[in-house]
This record gives C-alpha cells, sequence and structure tokens, in this order.
C-alpha cells in the first residue's frame, strides 16, 4: 500500500468526483491507476504530488494498450493484441488526456 499525502488524496477524490474509477492491474501495482471510458492512466506519487507515468491508453484486458504508429494506422497496441485507433476513440482518448492534466493541474494552482 502507498503512503499518499493529503493532497495526492485530495487529487484521487478530484478523479473520484468525475467519474474516474481506481484501479489495480497487476503488473504495474507500484502505481495507481485511473479509468474511465475505457481508458487508463497510471499515476505515479513523487515528491507530494500525483503525476502519469508513462502514456495513457486504452484497456485491453489486464493490460493498457499504448497507441502507436502503424503503415496501416494507428492502433492501440498490448502484447500480441492489437486494436485499430478508429476515429471515435481518438477522439475519447484526447478527452480521457485532457482531462488528467487538468484534474493533475487543478491541485497545483491552490
Amino acid at each position: 500500500m502507498l503512503d499518499l499525502v493529503p493532497e495526492q488524496i485530495a487529487t484521487l477524490e478530484r478523479f473520484s468526483r468525475a467519474g474516474f474509477k481506481l484501479v489495480s492491474l497487476a503488473h504495474v501495482e507500484r502505481y495507481l491507476g485511473v479509468e474511465k471510458d475505457g481508458f487508463v492512466a497510471l499515476l505515479e506519487p513523487v515528491e507530494g504530488k500525483l503525476r502519469v507515468f508513462g502514456q495513457v491508453g486504452l484497456r485491453m484486458g489486464e493490460g493498457i494498450g499504448m497507441l502507436v504508429e502503424r503503415r496501416a494506422g494507428k492502433a492501440f497496441v498490448w502484447k500480441q493484441e492489437s486494436i485499430a485507433a478508429t476515429p471515435a476513440l481518438l477522439e475519447g482518448y484526447e478527452h480521457f488526456r485532457k482531462e488528467v492534466r487538468a484534474l493533475l493541474e487543478t491541485g497545483s494552482h491552490q
């Protein structure tokens, strides 16, 4: 279990109020996962704050599919699985990224 400071707990509460759920992924259990609309971000406690570890991605089974560029176009990939990045998925991905960033930045301005 992670020892979180009050500011980090307040940030997680903002995520919860915004409709995100906390998730745990076995292979990355050292990070806090937040999920909404099928997308996941791993949050890392650093210097009293939370920041995104790596990049956000699409929940694919027990993993997170990262957005990659391929000859056939963009896709979310995790291990041997691949899901084509449709315009609707890309729009959801961008919305999720912006919402995560805004929720993380909200606490740093208080």
